[in-house]
């Protein structure tokens, strides 16, 4: 066995020679073959191990070091099947950090290694899988063509996906999708007939798969397309039937398809002048808040099970620290001892003549004390001053905006049935009044809705800061900037803490818009250890520090900001350099949800 292993490691190294003298070994020539073939085999356990260590760091989420393992790696001779499975990687990396045009090169460079036929084409023999995977990328590349707004390269992928056949689910469902993109596209143009016919070709690749819940939704996609063509009696019936396949599934993803489902089956019951639209229509909202409820939930359980788990470490570690520090204090006792007598005797032999030094220091540091307290004491007075103020205006505007919300919209809702229902007594003479007034009462309740959410976000009272944030950032992107949020390990806390956390980053928002001229901004929250982290930071023109008292933002200036999150126990940094963009940093002790006392 021994002279067979040093017989391989001698061919080896004539194999790495065999330029200088290959023609004195042409005898050994199969006996090198088979060598070579050895060490492919080596070669491809290796690939598979450091394949499948990227795919672990991808699905962790850890894409940065995923990606700079994987494109060194792809420079390598590498095996077709892996060469493919390490590039959809990358093109994913890529597509979720919104970097489209490179995640359009390495999809392309996937299906390149399927269609090629280079050696070591192992793992694409089997034809369903090989279809899959090209069907797969075909619906990704259009995906980003279409995000790009590349209109034309959209439609040729989604075709090209749509062109193979199949008949295993998975491809089917990848078809089915692009059908789907299709239909929306067209519909798009209003060029209903061929959204007609897309759409209809992926409520029958459902139907074959068997699938009723996205058949169901691909029915509901089709009944958009009669409204739009105003044909409400065809559209009726096609929601109904799309209802009908799921009125016994109440999973997860069957209920966000009854809801748009009973959502736009409501609207359609209203054109046709239905009395049970209002009916469809609260269905809908009954399960949109019961979706919101168990995502809370989860959300919810999620960050406790990490804070709880966190909490368990964090005291293991501080036993630990405990122990090191009690076995350190044995040593040090002693020598602290000593040290203490020997202070506490150059202090009673220097007391006599410190003392009188000491005496006019007092007086004169006592005097200072005391400015120092009254202009504190001022501060601090101004500072609860405006942050009552503050506070009875947030709690107004609330307290303003749920009785619109809740009373007035009610009101003005039920008038419209009402006037619905007179509407049909008139046997199609209806006066002209009657419509105005339904006209008069649907723009108050858009302008109520739009009112109330400006006073105060529904948002944040319903989900609180983690969506809240989000929804500023959905709210104020635009073509001219692009605010990006990261939000770590929040929760739900006392509301008016909330509330006051939430108008602060706001007004930073706010000024960002006005007077940055940014193109890009990042919000990033997070809890640690009972400490919220509010970091906010622009590529923005930037603006002078020394004159921040200005009113930067409507209605708050920085000093202003700055005295609430003083009142709030929190601290503010702020860091600008002109040209060079602004950098905000918010601490806000966390302020606990308080809890129903039922004693």
């Amino acid at each position: 066995m021994k002279k067979s292993i040093k017989l391989i490691i001698i061919l080896v190294n004539i194999f790495t020679l065999q330029e200088v003298k290959s023609y004195e070994f042409n005898k050994k020539e199969a006996l090198l073959n088979k060598v070579s073939f050895l060490l492919n085999v080596i070669s491809d356990t290796v690939q598979q191990k450091k394949y499948l260590h990227i795919e672990k760091l991808y699905n962790e989420n850890k894409y940065d070091t995923a990606l700079e393992q994987a494109l060194p790696f792809l420079k390598l001779n590498l095996n077709n099947q892996i060469s493919f499975k390490v590039n959809f990687i990358v093109a994913e990396i890529y597509r979720k950090s919104n970097n489209y045009k490179l995640s359009i090169k390495y999809f392309k460079e996937a299906l390149k290694v399927i269609y090629s036929n280079e050696k070591y084409a192992d793992g694409f023999n089997d034809g369903d899988y090989k279809n899959t995977e090209i069907i797969r990328s075909y619906l990704k590349l259009g995906n980003l063509y279409l995000r790009l707004e590349k209109i034309d390269s959209a439609k040729y992928f989604y075709n090209k996906s749509m062109s193979l056949n199949v008949i295993d689910d998975k491809p089917l469902s990848y078809q089915a999708s692009a059908s789907s993109n299709l239909s929306g596209i067209y519909l798009q143009d209003s060029l209903y007939d061929l959204a007609k016919e897309y759409a209809i070709s992926a409520v029958a690749i459902h139907k074959k798969r068997n699938n009723k819940i996205s058949e169901a939704s691909a029915l509901g996609n089709l009944a958009s397309i009669y409204l739009e063509l105003q044909d409400y009696s065809k559209a009726k019936s096609t929601y109904k039937e799309a209802l009908d396949l799921i009125k016994n599934k109440n999973d997860e993803r069957a209920l966000r398809v009854k809801e748009d489902l009973y959502y736009n089956f409501a609207y359609n019951l209203y054109k046709l002048k239905d009395y049970e639209a209002y009916k469809f229509q609260e269905r809908s909202y009954d399960i949109k808040d019961t979706l919101r409820d168990v995502e809370v939930r989860k959300i919810i359980e999620e960050l406790g099970f990490k804070h709880n788990f966190e909490s368990q470490k964090a005291s293991f570690d501080r036993q630990k620290e405990v122990q090191l520090l009690k076995e350190r204090d044995k040593v040090r006792s002693s020598i602290m001892v000593g040290v203490f007598l020997l202070i506490s005797l150059l202090v009673v032999i220097g007391y006599s003549s410190y003392r009188q030094k000491n005496l006019l220091l007092e007086l004169t540091q006592s005097e200072l004390l005391q400015n120092q307290k009254l202009d504190k004491l001022k501060s601090e007075t101004q500072a609860r001053v405006l942050d009552a103020t503050l506070n009875g205006r947030e709690v107004e505007r609330k307290e303003i905006a749920e009785i619109l919300h809740d009373n007035v919209s009610a009101l003005l809702s039920s008038a419209n049935l009402h006037l619905q229902a007179t509407s049909k007594q008139f046997n199609g003479t209806e006066p002209i009044e009657i419509n105005k007034t339904k006209e008069i009462i649907k723009e108050a309740s858009h302008k109520i809705r739009d009112l109330s959410h400006t006073l105060v976000s529904s948002v944040l009272l319903k989900f609180g800061l983690n969506f809240a944030v989000r929804d500023i950032a959905e709210k104020y992107s635009n073509s001219d900037l692009y605010i990006d949020v990261k939000v770590k390990n929040l929760r739900r806390y006392n509301q008016r803490f909330e509330i006051k956390t939430y108008n602060i980053i706001q007004e930073f928002v706010n000024n960002i818009l006005k007077h940055s001229k940014a193109k890009t901004a990042l919000i990033k929250v997070k809890e640690e250890k009972g400490v919220l982290f509010i970091k906010i930071s622009d590529d923005g023109i930037g603006f002078d520090k020394t004159k921040t008292g200005s009113k930067l933002v409507d209605g708050l200036g920085i000093n202003q900001i700055e005295a609430r999150i003083h009142m709030m126990k929190g601290k503010l940094m702020i860091n600008s350099i002109i040209g060079e963009g602004t950098k905000i940093e918010v601490e806000l002790p966390v302020q606990e949800k308080e809890e129903p006392n039922f004693s």
